[in-house]
């Protein structure tokens, strides 16, 4: 008798825990997109906010001719150079 009582107060016990840990379902919360461009009271974009630093990027000096002017550092590229030997 007291191994039925035991088993089934395991069983209650065990499908009690179960039950409580169930996941309550998660909101979705709606996020916000921030597209407004912070302006300084002279009407020009404001260089401390991150979204107004990477609009005014400027390319890279140029030649008469399109091609990029290697005189300039934003211009050169790191390139590898492999030596030859020969026998």
């Amino acid at each position: 008798m007291k191994k039925i009582f035991l088993i089934i107060a395991l069983i209650i016990s065990y499908s009690g825990v179960s039950l409580a840990q169930t996941a309550a379902p998660v909101k979705q919360t709606a996020t916000k997109t921030s597209t407004t461009t912070h302006v300084t009271q002279s009407g020009k974009p404001d260089k401390r906010f991150k979204e107004n630093k990477m609009e005014t990027t400027k390319a890279a000096p140029l030649k008469k001719d399109g091609t990029p002017d290697m005189r300039y550092k934003a211009n050169k590229k790191t390139t590898t150079v492999q030596k030859s030997t020969t026998n």
